[in-house]
């Protein structure tokens, strides 16, 4: 079941000359999110994972389905301020500013091996962020899984420049 054809194309999204890759078309579909989950879970099934680690918000929709087939905990990454509890966070820099991500200093502990998922590497600078808070935290990283991938935007090489793997279930070509 090709994943790549459930996905919508929406030009010009958020910004003229942006091709925003959708993935609610795919969640809407049950085969598709059925075949999304099953191929990522089918991945890992014989990988010793600790946690799954999910990059707000899309991610989360992705892997605490996948932790769940697993058997391993779910822990969110999330935009500043929107965790409850005592957090660490980390910058990074976006094509128009700054953001930050935070996790909650109870989530990862030392030597636990992470599986980090979101629906989609561009340029890589939040999913950056995320392997270095979680090896900051002592968790291994043993790969980073997306659904998409843009290789033309960098953000691959730019996490396998850092030692990580990445895993995608397709590409788009451009932007």
């Amino acid at each position: 079941m090709p994943i790549k054809s459930r996905i919508r194309t929406v030009p010009h999204y958020p910004h003229k000359g942006i091709m925003f890759r959708d993935i609610t078309t795919l969640l809407k579909d049950p085969i598709g999110l059925q075949a999304t989950i099953q191929r990522i879970s089918q991945r890992y099934k014989n990988t010793k994972i600790d946690k799954v680690v999910g990059i707000e918000s899309r991610g989360f929709i992705i892997g605490a389905p996948v932790a769940y087939q697993l058997g391993v905990g779910f822990v969110p990454i999330r935009k500043k301020n929107k965790l409850p509890a005592e957090t660490v966070g980390r910058d990074y820099q976006l094509e128009y500013g700054s953001d930050r991500i935070e996790i909650h200093v109870d989530a990862i502990e030392t030597g636990e091996q992470v599986l980090l998922i979101d629906d989609l590497i561009a340029t890589g600078g939040t999913a950056e962020a995320a392997v270095k808070l979680i090896e900051e935290m002592g968790g291994k990283v043993l790969e980073s899984c997306f659904v998409i991938d843009l290789p033309d935007v960098g953000g691959r090489k730019r996490l396998e420049a850092l030692g990580c793997k990445v895993y995608s279930l397709c590409e788009f070509e451009g932007g």
